[in-house]
């Protein structure tokens, strides 16, 4: 495949003290160019540089998305690759989902859309699983829908997972047997294997429709959570073997949460905690912590405070610091609004969630602080911690040219 590799100048504003022990720092504004629409994670690699993929944007006239490298230490932004730069984006177009670094030094990631299946008038594609080198250079490894009626699984919206025998793990968000979504194993070198189709069971009590990536705990099991299904069509929470062998362990009802769009995170503790869209007591959203056996315990429901300025809406996930404590960010709500994507309730926030004795939430940071929302707005992918011991994450919007933003936050 072609690799476009071009460097790009960073745009580094002015830190903002978010509390007495946090500072806030945008170090990228994104041009559209070199990619937009940041909703995907980071991942820092063992080079010690952060990696990611945009949604949007690019050297093509398509704006079918990017990978690029971010070095922390020198805030020097490369633009390693665009998407749908071959024939029919048979390289892949718009990746939804963030890249993970296998044991081989490789990175790797899905597409949405793009590859050498589905190919129709007005849908380019189901989907790829692809490999990119530190260096930029992609392969495409694997095409979905390339079965019978997608029973491999189509559109993939997350990311994968390396788990310990070295193979990769993934969720499609149609495909199977259902076409509502299945749960694939695929090794570095492209052999896919569909280990679970959604919608197995009765009304789909199961679930459907999984957006979210997987993660492998510490006993091995890989857990996930779909969007929809289970007894009242508000989500689930399921634990996977390596085989194949699928466990529901709590079906959502609203009260604790309704619609996941993002995955779970194993804290030290052993406890799993993740977040909600929507539902809880206001019905704007959640923060839960969930046990190994599947018992959920709503910790925070967000639009507890005068006009949401604690946040509403979490579409991305939660990350543990080195100081236990829990961080994530809402796409809405928060103190500021500008109409650059954001709603009357404000363009979203950074908090914490604190477990010393009980849970204590914290609102860290309101998007928008800055002129013309300088800083970004919307963010909706977990952010990664460095080995600088800061954390950085990415504003699907705003920044300097309106196209998402890089920011750090040090404790």
């Amino acid at each position: 495949m072609r690799n476009v590799c071009f460097v790009l100048v960073f745009y580094i504003f002015a830190a903002v003290m978010v509390s007495s022990a946090q500072t806030f720092t945008s170090v990228v504004s994104f041009d559209y160019t070199n990619g937009s629409a940041l909703w995907n994670p980071l991942v820092q690699a063992t080079n010690g540089n952060l990696y990611g993929t945009t949604n949007q944007g690019g050297a093509n006239s398509t704006g079918d998305g990017t990978v690029f490298e971010y070095d922390p230490l020198t805030g020097d932004l490369t633009s390693l690759y665009s998407f749908c730069s071959e024939t029919n984006c048979a390289d892949g177009s718009r990746p939804n989902g963030g890249l993970v670094q296998a044991t081989n030094g490789n990175l790797y990631g899905t597409t949405s859309y793009g590859g050498a299946n589905c190919q129709g008038e007005e849908i380019v594609g189901c989907g790829t699983v692809f490999e990119v080198t530190p260096s930029g250079t992609v392969n495409t490894i694997y095409s979905f829908c390339s079965k019978p009626n997608c029973g491999d699984g189509a559109y993939p919206m997350a990311g994968l997972v390396q788990a310990s025998n070295g193979n990769l793990y993934g969720t499609t968000y149609k495909g199977g047997k259902a076409d509502v979504g299945a749960v694939f194993e695929i090794t570095p070198t492209g052999t896919l294997t569909t280990l679970y189709s959604f919608c197995s069971q009765t009304n789909c009590t199961d679930g459907e429709y999984p957006v979210t990536p997987l993660i492998q705990a510490a006993n091995g099991v890989l857990y996930g959570t779909t969007a929809w299904g289970g007894t009242s069509d508000d989500g689930t929470a399921f634990k996977i073997t390596q085989k194949g062998k699928l466990a529901t362990l709590h079906s959502f009802d609203g009260t604790d949460g309704r619609l996941l769009e993002a995955g779970l995170v194993q804290a030290t503790n052993k406890e799993f905690y993740g977040t909600a869209v929507y539902g809880g007591a206001n019905d704007e959203g959640t923060v839960f912590e969930m046990t190994a056996a599947g018992k959920v315990t709503t910790l925070y429901s967000f639009c507890s405070q005068t006009n949401c300025t604690d946040g509403k809406t979490p579409q991305a996930g939660l990350v543990q610091g080195a100081n236990g404590n829990l961080y994530g960010t809402t796409s809405q709500g928060g103190a500021n609004n500008s109409g650059f994507y954001c709603d009357s309730q404000g363009c979203g926030t950074i908090f914490e969630i604190t477990s010393k004795g009980k849970f204590k939430f914290t609102s860290l940071y309101s998007f928008c602080s800055q002129a013309n929302c300088a800083d970004g707005v919307t963010p909706q992918a977990a952010m990664v911690p460095a080995t600088n011991g800061s954390l950085y994450g990415p504003t699907s919007f705003g920044g300097a040219y309106n196209s998402g933003s890089l920011f750090s936050v040090t404790f």
